[in-house]
């Protein structure tokens, strides 16, 4: 079987993307298991510098990115870091890979999922203002993200996932005494999934469900926000923690970290979470090829 083809994406051209990309290029891990594809703009840009043509230059190489492979050129996407200010300032209408990816694609239901050995973490809201949080998760979008987690976890190794929702509220609202979130909305959508015959439970309180998933007890766990999720996974894993969007018609994993433009230009960045990202996506696709899935 042919190495798969994989894609690398060098995000914003003013950030450390395009440099660990390329050091992701010529990584002996990343040649021994599949055939990276360098993608990234031909403009040169100033190292560190926000602008909204690098912000549209990002863009161009993620849809590039996409198109070939949908038409099969490629058999998964990693890419780089973007930055989202310079999206805005190109009138780009996305705040992340994420969303970008799924407008697309027109994937129906997409989730961000943070994948280490040590701790899976899947996100039940991604870039939203906090305040926003309580009015965005209902019964209906939190089963989907339940739905859709338990639904792919089977590619990445975990045929019968267990499951956990963290609860919104400190100390998983205490009954209502602290907030009534998991009363009105997380509880009833454990149970509609219990009911479905998807193994999950919670909600938990979120300062402990994410250590306990760590000694054993869950496959995954799916946090309420962005920084619920994000704290501790990077916390347990930064550097190895992979992004992945669940729920696409293609594979796609990304870095676990942001654009560093302090650091952009001057050799020092750090590849790893890039090779991380590029194994898992060679991973994935030759599970694709092997069993002649989608992807």
């Amino acid at each position: 079987m042919a190495f798969p083809r994989i894609a690398i994406t060098a995000g914003d051209p003013a950030g450390i993307g395009p440099e660990i990309a390329r050091k992701a290029i010529v990584d002996s891990r990343v040649r021994d298991v599949c055939e990276p594809l360098y993608y990234g703009s031909e403009q040169i840009f100033e190292p560190g510098v926000l602008s909204a043509e690098a912000g549209h230059a990002a863009y161009e190489t993620i849809v590039r990115a996409v198109r070939d492979a949908q038409a099969g050129g490629i058999h998964a996407i990693a890419t780089a870091p973007i930055n989202k200010e310079a999206l805005a300032r190109a009138g780009l209408p996305w705040r992340g890979h994420t969303e970008m990816l799924a407008s697309l694609t027109n994937a129906p239901r997409v989730a961000m999922m943070f994948w280490s050995e040590k701790l899976r973490v899947v996100l039940a809201t991604i870039h939203i203002p906090i305040a926003a949080v309580p009015a965005a998760l209902t019964v209906e979008s939190v089963c989907a993200i339940i739905e859709l987690t338990d639904r792919e976890l089977p590619r990445f190794g975990i045929p019968h996932a267990r499951l956990a929702l963290a609860g919104l509220n400190p100390h998983a609202g205490e009954h209502g005494v602290l907030g009534r979130e998991e009363i009105d909305v997380l509880e009833p959508a454990v149970a509609r999934s219990v009911q479905a015959g998807i193994n999950i439970a919670g909600p938990f309180p979120g300062d402990t469900i994410f250590l306990r998933a760590m000694r054993g007890e869950f496959d995954a766990v799916i946090a309420c926000y962005h920084d619920q999720g994000l704290i501790p996974i990077k916390m347990a894993a930064f550097g190895q923690a992979v992004n992945v969007t669940l729920g696409l018609p293609i594979i796609r994993t990304s870095v676990d970290h942001g654009t560093a433009f302090d650091i952009a230009g001057k050799g020092v960045a750090d590849p790893e979470s890039m090779v991380q990202a590029v194994l898992l996506a060679a991973r994935l696709a030759s599970a694709g090829q092997r069993s002649g899935t989608r992807d």
